[in-house]
């Protein structure tokens, strides 16, 4: 966890992450307000990292904004526990629960020995993000014949870890098949 030296709220720009009433934010938008009769001010908006929340909050010109940095970990998936995710710290060999609400949409990824890059403020995790590409096994594929029948030039499959997406007909159960995890779509068979 680091503090960096205070910012002036004059020099935010979207990216940068502050601290504000004891939570962390991420600085969405920045600009700048002149009005006729008043004085000055800097109109934000800015992201909850904890909830995804997007507020709105206003800055005298001049302000200081305490900015804070996230610090990046490597962490390696090892099971769920109760709701929760267990993963081992690869850097310090801890082991760290992950909420679902932080995972989100990200379990349809998630598997054993899965390693996955986390952001922290503290002992507090902000984000997941999982390696682009995953060489996973298809488990199930829509039948053949329902397919064919539709000229489709794809059939649904369905991955290890639950997750549905569109694989080309020669793709069949069993078969391991790289998955773009950002765009949730096939890749290529391995």
């Amino acid at each position: 966890m680091k503090a960096k030296t205070p910012l002036i709220s004059n020099q935010m720009t979207p990216g940068i992450m502050i601290s504000l009433d004891k939570k962390i934010y991420r600085v969405e938008s920045a600009v700048k307000v002149t009005v006729a009769k008043g004085t000055p001010f800097i109109k934000t908006k800015l992201k909850d990292m904890m909830t995804d929340a997007l507020i709105e909050k206003n800055f005298k010109e001049g302000q200081v904004v305490q900015e804070v940095t996230l610090d990046e970990r490597h962490l390696e998936f090892l099971y769920l526990e109760d709701k929760n995710y267990l993963f081992l710290d690869i850097g310090n060999l801890d082991n760290i629960l992950v909420s679902k609400n932080i995972i989100g949409d990200k379990v349809n990824y998630i598997k054993e020995g899965v390693m996955v890059k986390a952001m922290f403020y503290g002992d507090t995790i902000f984000s997941v993000e999982l390696p682009q590409f995953l060489e996973l096994m298809i488990v199930k594929t829509e039948s053949n014949e329902n397919v064919a029948q539709m000229a489709n030039t794809t059939k649904a499959a369905y991955l290890e870890t639950g997750a549905k997406i569109e694989v080309p007909l020669f793709i069949e159960t069993g078969d391991i098949v790289k998955v773009d995890t950002f765009s949730n779509e096939f890749v290529q068979r391995v």
